[in-house]
């Protein structure tokens, strides 16, 4: 069955108000930043604001799921195995969107930065445990996703504020040998 396809000018006009926005919070402030001014930013009115996002933190929600998504670029992700690949991967993803915020985005971001990042990466970690552990615990690999994802994004996190000397690869690298030891021994399980 076909999926009904968006009209083109509602993309544009959704599109418009993403990047009026991501163009305000370089800005001001997000705190600062009010609808009326995306609206005028945008060149659209108030009520079409508010027939695209609910309010200005949907619109903040979705602009940063966004612009991880294209950074993590997940179609990358979805034929690819949990390897020492991937993990260096999505650990420079995270280190060059939480990057290029850090340059537009200020205080009050933190937690739905975090968030979003951590269930993205539990989403892409849990397919590709799902789809090489078909026949395990279901509940067993959420886990697994989700502590990879945390410790992932936990990683950036420090390596942001202590290790920006070094590359973010090789920062994760200096921690591959072991998480590889990990994984290696969760395939030995099937």
């Amino acid at each position: 069955m076909n999926e009904p396809k968006t009209d083109l000018r509602i993309q544009r006009t959704r599109k418009f108000i993403m990047d009026s926005f991501i163009e305000l919070s370089g800005q001001k402030e997000f705190k600062d930043i009010t609808v009326k001014d995306i609206a005028t930013e945008a060149m659209i009115n108030r009520a079409t604001f508010y027939y695209h996002f609910e309010d200005i933190y949907d619109l903040l929600e979705k602009v940063l799921s966004e612009v991880l998504l294209v950074n993590l670029a997940c179609s990358n992700y979805q034929n690819n195995v949990l390897n020492e690949e991937t993990i260096i991967s999505t650990f420079i993803a995270i280190t060059n969107f939480q990057k290029s915020l850090s340059n537009r985005c200020h205080r009050g971001y933190e937690d739905t930065i975090a968030r979003i990042i951590k269930e993205q990466l539990e989403i892409i970690y849990f397919k590709m445990l799902i789809k090489e552990h078909q026949s395990a615990d279901e509940e067993a690999l959420k886990v697994t996703a989700v502590i990879l994802s945390w410790g992932i994004y936990g990683a950036s996190v420090e390596w942001k504020r202590n290790s920006m000397n070094i590359t973010p690869k090789e920062y994760i690298n200096l921690a591959i040998p072991y998480l590889i030891s990990g994984i290696d021994s969760l395939n030995m399980t099937k």
